[in-house]
Formats: structure tokens, C-alpha cells, sequence
């Protein structure tokens, strides 16, 4: 039967969307950054994929715009620049396979990159050591980017592999990201409303989730000068690995 009411009612929805919107809170902040990735593979255990990721992009297109009017001023122009075309380019990426792919390939999808990413953070711990990646590998980073993002607002950890080792100052890199990510989200939204994502229970369920967007941003401001995030590193770690695999299990029919 349909709910009478026009956004999502089901409490273990609101039981995984509550601490995935404020972790992307906090991820924005600088606490817990990269872990973002989490939010919509914890929405997708509840709802389908694709209606995750719908009911988490204009959440995350107010916490952008937050961010970038903070930090504005100290983005880097010329690696915007470099960026965000090829981010595009993954998100086109992304919208024709979005249109080919059902629920369960998405939720497969989406759950072997969670894992992947796990992975990376994991074997592969991201270093500051060594020359600048080459241009190409801006190309394909930035590309994965858009695409992971697209499919699970999951762009960060691509995008991070080739912006840390350039070793910008911390401020720079993170407007350069914060502004990357809100050019990325706004052209999102052309083919999630293509896609008939946007409708109208995804964006009243978005809009009853808001007020957690702003208090997310500012939790993690405050915890990021008093907390040692270590236990909540390794929290996420768990709970990016259960999602991942409950994911792809879904993915693969099990």
C-alpha cells in the first residue's frame, strides 16, 4: 500500500539516514574526510540504490554550498580547472550506465566500490611521500571520481589519490575538493531529474533530513579540535565493510 504521506516513513530507513547524513557532515568538515562514501551504501540497505543516492544529493549540495563559501578564496583556480571537466566527463559515464543497469546491479556495483575503497584505505594507505602524479593521472582520478559519485556520492577516495600526493597546503586542498564536489553535485542533478530520481518523495523525504546537513558540517568542526577520531575511524571501517558486503551480496542475488 502507498503511504499517504509524501516522503519516506519507514523507521529502520530514518535509523541509517540520521547518522549517514551527519557522518557526511562530518566528512565535509575535514573529520573523518573520505569517509563521505559511507552514507548512501548505509541509505541503500533500506531503499534502493539509486533512491539513496537521490534522497542524499541535494543534502549534499547544501553542505557544499556551506563549504565553499568558507573557503572560496583558497581554492586552487588552475586545478579546478583540470578537475572538474574530466568529473563531467565520468558523470556522462555514469548516466548511461545508470540507464542500462536495474537496482541490483547498482546495489552491486556500489557495493564492490565501498569495498574497494575499504581496501585502499586499508592496504593501500594513501602517502605524501614522492614526485606528482602525472597528468594522466589526473585524468582518470578525476574521471572515477565523477563516476563513483554519480552512481554513490563516492567521489572522494579517487579524487584524494591524486590531489594528497601534490602535497598542497591542507586549506588549499580542501577547497579545491570543496569546490570540485559542489560543481560535481550541481551538474549531478541534470540527470538525476532526467533519470526521474527527483521526484517529488525523494525531495520531501531530503528536505525532512536538511536540518541534519548544517549541524553535521558543524559537529565535526567541533570534534575535529577535541576528539581523537581513531575509534571512529575504525567504526566506519566496520561499518563500510558490512555494507559493502551486504551490498554485493544483494548485487549477486543472494
Amino acid at each position: 500500500m502507498t503511504s499517504a504521506w509524501p516522503f519516506i516513513t519507514d523507521p529502520f530507513f530514518y535509523a541509517l539516514a540520521v547518522p549517514a547524513v551527519l557522518i557526511t557532515g562530518l566528512a565535509k568538515s575535514g573529520f573523518a574526510s573520505g569517509f563521505g562514501a559511507l552514507a548512501t551504501p548505509m541509505l541503500a540497505l533500506a531503499v534502493p540504490a539509486p533512491q539513496a543516492a537521490a534522497v542524499m544529493l541535494p543534502l549534499l549540495i547544501a553542505m557544499d554550498a556551506t563549504g565553499v563559501q568558507q573557503m572560496w578564496r583558497h581554492r586552487d583556480r588552475a586545478l579546478v580547472r583540470r578537475l572538474v571537466p574530466w568529473g563531467v566527463v565520468g558523470i556522462v559515464i555514469g548516466t548511461l550506465l545508470f540507464g542500462v543497469l536495474s537496482d541490483r546491479a547498482v546495489a552491486g556495483v556500489l557495493g564492490a566500490l565501498t569495498l574497494l575503497f575499504l581496501a585502499q584505505r586499508l592496504l593501500f594507505p594513501i602517502r605524501r611521500e614522492g614526485r606528482p602524479p602525472p597528468a594522466w593521472v589526473a585524468r582518470l582520478c578525476s574521471t572515477t571520481s565523477g563516476f563513483t559519485s554519480f552512481v554513490a556520492h563516492a567521489g572522494g577516495p579517487p579524487l584524494m589519490a591524486y590531489v594528497l600526493p601534490l602535497k598542497l597546503a591542507p586549506v588549499v586542498a580542501s577547497a579545491t575538493m570543496a569546490v570540485y564536489f559542489s560543481a560535481i553535485n550541481l551538474v549531478k542533478l541534470v540527470p538525476y531529474a532526467a533519470l526521474g530520481l527527483m521526484d517529488l518523495r525523494n525531495l520531501a523525504t531530503s528536505l525532512l533530513l536538511l536540518p541534519l546537513a548544517p549541524l553535521g558540517v558543524w559537529l565535526g568542526v567541533w570534534l575535529v579540535k577535541r576528539t581523537d577520531p581513531t575509534w571512529f575511524y575504525r567504526l566506519a571501517y566496520v561499518g563500510m565493510a558490512v555494507a559493502g558486503v551486504k551490498l554485493l551480496w544483494d548485487g549477486l542475488g543472494g
